[in-house]
């Protein structure tokens, strides 16, 4: 009895080593399955958000680059702001300034009318002096040539003396401020 149990203790430790051998080749087959399986899913994961991350980098970039686009012409918009903010009043001024040259122009100077005259001279050249402060100038005309950025052409002339297409005379004042032409001045240009 024995020797049978013996033997069947062998076959039984036989088909247990089998059975094992063969359970570990299921797991093994099964674990490399289930490792795919769990790998596919981090690795598209993965990449997903490597996309997302490289779209919301590039979106982040697109909205630094608009935001200091923005900066910049708010900036610029600022200095234009500044440096033509006298331009109004300077528009304002225009017509009573011409007033002012037209009398001096026309007064006739009497022993009477000579404080009056010296008065308003002093008053015309102060505010010349302080539309110059602000950067507001006339415009040179008589004897220049003809720009059509600084001047408007309202009358023509043929005077032989005078070069072809220069400015005999000024109707009308022009002023510029720093660079803008705030008016063109009114002239009369030789044929």
């Amino acid at each position: 009895m024995s020797e049978s149990k013996n033997k069947q203790e062998k076959v039984e430790e036989e088909i247990e080593k089998e059975a094992q051998v063969d359970l570990e080749e299921v797991l093994a087959e099964e674990g490399a399955t289930t490792e795919k399986t769990e790998t596919d899913p981090l690795k598209e994961e993965i990449e997903t958000l490597k996309a997302q991350l490289e779209e919301q980098e590039n979106r982040y970039l697109r909205l630094q680059a608009d935001f200091d686009n923005i900066k910049k012409r708010h900036i610029a918009e600022r200095e234009a702001i500044q440096k033509y903010r006298s331009q109004n009043l300077a528009q304002d001024l225009l017509p009573a300034l011409d007033g002012f040259e037209k009398a001096l122009a026309s007064a006739s100077e009497t022993p009477e009318t000579k404080a009056l005259l010296t008065g308003m001279e002093m008053v015309y050249k102060q505010i010349l002096q302080a539309l110059k402060n602000e950067g507001i100038e006339p415009i040179e005309a008589v004897g220049e040539q003809f720009d059509p950025n600084y001047h408007q052409a309202v009358m023509q002339d043929s005077d032989d003396s005078a070069e072809s297409n220069s400015v005999t005379a000024e109707l009308q004042k022009g002023y510029k401020l720093k660079d803008r032409v705030i008016r063109p001045s009114m002239v009369k240009v030789n044929q």
